[in-house]
């Protein structure tokens, strides 16, 4: 009774603390607000200062800092604080010389003169060429560029951040030369409070223009542009005269800012990001494969509540009858069923993992669906994941030692430590090379020293004596016990049919599970790789409900298949059935990399697959571990709900 009342207090305690944790983590306590919550009031002529995040392509996956190009830059460069996620992202928040007053539109603003080298040219030219686009953000909103529809009706589809610049031709040249986006027309939309006359910040537009600014006589801090002239009312409105990038060339850098009222409340303003591909074919497509789904698993559970009612009745009425008849099937099998499995001690370690990571899954998730995880908070879905990771360790031992002392093992502290690092050991080498990679290309995503110095102590200092923590509790509890007895001698396993081959059942068995998340998988793959925002969170949980019951129920039908066969090497196959559904997802991955994805550099490649493979190694570990105890519950059931001489 001791060692329950401190399990369940030390649970408890894990759980407040994560989310104490979850709060202080984020760069700020309004980081982690429900939408509609902690707007910020501007009054006329209050000043708005803009911020520069990241140069981001979706060609090369590789971040590099706003003011690694030679940009304007303000007198002092000054780091926002950022989050563990916001590094790991790659997010680099910093001021930049734009400042607005609210309200107060401006023309024509000259922001600074730069004089273009041969190493400048080429910088900017190479980041054009990879299609990098400038990240600016206003009042937490991110800065986008409209784009009209095809059709006339309905909103503008929004483009993150816009773009360095662009290639093209002059007329009746072949010539291929590179522009500079160097004039910023803004568009600020707030929502005004008619009782005090304050505004709200409600979106952030842009229009990119190349133009080779032109003034009379020399250059000065005063000269007047005769290109783009506020006096004059003369303003940017197209790129006939745009800006060359080529050695010795002279770049001034202006911008406008304009202000428009808008009838979207503060509360709502994130939809227009959020609501960036149609959708109407994503919320069809979902629910569609919602339906299959449901209809399969409702199927399958038919077929199983049908069969197995038969059987234990047949079995339970043979033995009321005393009818000397030979036992049949699955019942035949029942003093093998339970004799631990060959490598025990590494199910146990990935079992352990698994309830690490489902625990993980379930806690984010319900963050998010509640919207704690607001695409406000740049960073704080990774930062909520790696917290909730380290302090779901005690779960892992917890349960790994639990499994172990079933299969009678005795040294408790072995499983704990191989618990602790065995699946994390595996990632954090898998992540180092990469970071190598991405800091050999001098990008921003290159995690710093410092902060993998905090992952490693988020691992040592608090994942590992959690880990050891569960371990001691579970192994403190009384030992499972099988509901029949195990024989010393193993019975000889029968030759099997083609179709109960392990390697063709296990490769069948991942195909439902990863049936139910595909088609989620491509806009959860299009959100991290091609920049776009995902923040349905609603359907990925019923998603993630149905994948665990699929999982499930698959492995629990070949799992009564192959004990009908008179094969009871259970422990291993049932976590490989759903646990293959992962190599379905990494194969999906790839595809998706050869037809939506126009990576074309080995640095690249290397980081998506990289990164691809982790994915699916967590995504093996989660399923295979659902479908283990799901068998390992099944087989408990049926054998205790059946008499056995």
């Amino acid at each position: 009774m001791g060692t329950a009342a401190v399990g369940s207090h030390a649970i408890r305690t894990v759980i407040l603390f994560t989310t104490i944790c979850i709060l202080l983590l984020s760069h700020d306590a309004v980081s982690f607000y429900l939408p509609g919550v902690a707007p910020e009031d501007f009054q006329k002529g209050d000043l708005l200062n803009v911020k520069v995040n990241k140069l981001t392509s979706i060609k090369t996956q590789l971040p590099y800092s706003y003011y690694s190009l030679r940009f304007c830059h303000p007198n002092t460069i000054v780091d926002s604080r950022e989050n563990l996620g916001e590094v790991l992202r790659g997010d680099r928040i910093e001021n930049s010389p734009y400042v607005f007053k609210m309200r107060e539109p401006q023309m024509c603003n000259v922001v600074c003169r730069v004089n273009l080298d041969a190493k400048t040219a080429k910088q900017f030219k190479d980041k054009i060429e990879d299609e990098y686009r400038v990240n600016m953000i206003l009042d937490n909103l991110p800065l986008v560029v409209p784009i009209p529809r095809s059709e006339p009706e309905g909103p503008p589809i929004y483009q993150l951040g816009f773009h360095v610049g662009l290639k093209g031709q002059y007329a009746g040249s072949k010539d291929e030369k590179f522009f500079l986006h160097n004039h910023l027309s803004f568009t600020v939309m707030f929502h005004k409070d008619e009782l005090t006359d304050s505004a709200r910040i409600v979106g952030f537009e842009v229009t990119p223009y190349s133009v080779k600014h032109e003034y009379d006589g020399k250059w000065n801090e005063n000269a007047r542009l005769t290109t783009c002239d506020p006096h004059a009312k003369r303003t940017v409105s197209s790129s006939n005269s745009p800006q060359e990038v080529e050695d010795k060339q002279e770049v001034i850098f202006t911008y406008d800012v304009a202000f428009q009222e808008s009838e979207v409340k503060w509360a709502s303003r994130w939809d227009t990001y959020l609501l960036m591909t149609d959708d109407q074919i994503h919320w069809f497509s979902i629910v569609n494969s919602l339906m299959i789904v449901l209809f399969l698993s409702g199927m399958v559970a038919m077929i199983m509540l049908r069969t197995l009612y038969r059987d234990i009745s047949k079995y339970n009425e043979l033995e009321t009858q005393e009818e000397a008849q030979e036992e049949t099937g699955w019942k035949l099998v029942h003093a093998d069923v339970f004799r631990p499995p060959n490598h025990s001690d590494l199910l146990c370690v990935y079992v352990g993992t698994g309830v690490q990571f489902l625990g993980m899954v379930l806690v984010t998730m319900v963050f998010a669906v509640l919207g704690f995880l607001s695409p406000s908070n740049r960073g704080g879905l990774m930062t909520a994941m790696l917290v909730l990771w380290v302090f779901m360790g005690i779960f892992a031992g917890y349960s790994a030692a639990r499994l172990y002392k079933m299969f009678k093992g005795t040294e408790w502290k072995k499983i704990a430590l191989r618990t602790a690092f065995l699946f994390p050991a595996a990632v954090f080498i898998v992540f180092f090379i990469l970071n190598a990679l991405i800091w050999g290309q001098k990008s921003s995503g290159a995690v710093p020293f410092g902060t993998m110095f905090a992952l490693v102590f988020l691992w040592f200092g608090i994942s590992v004596p959690l880990v050891f923590v569960g371990s001691y509790v579970g192994f403190r509890k009384p030992a499972i016990e099988n509901p029949v007895k195990t024989n010393k001698i193993p019975r000889q396993i029968p030759e099997q049919p083609w179709y109960m081959n392990p390697f063709f059942s296990i490769l069948i068995g991942g195909i439902l599970p990863f049936g139910a998340v595909f088609i989620e998988l491509f806009f959860i793959l299009t959100s991290i790789w091609l920049n776009h925002f995902y923040y349905i969170f609603g359907f990925l949980f019923i998603v993630l409900v149905i994948l665990l019951i699929t999982c499930a129920e698959i492995t629990i039908v070949l799992c009564y298949f192959q004990l009908c066969s008179e094969d009871y090497l259970w422990w291993w196959r049932s976590y490989l059935t759903s646990g293959s559904s992962a190599l379905y997802l990494f194969l999906y991955a790839t595809f998706y990399f050869f037809t939506k994805l126009d990576i074309t550099k080995p640095v690249s490649g290397a980081l998506y697959f990289g990164y691809m493979l982790i994915a699916s190694y967590a995504f093996f570990v989660l399923t295979g571990t659902i479908g283990f105890y799901a068998c390992f519950i099944f087989t408990r059931l049926i054998y205790s709900s059946v008499k056995i001489d």
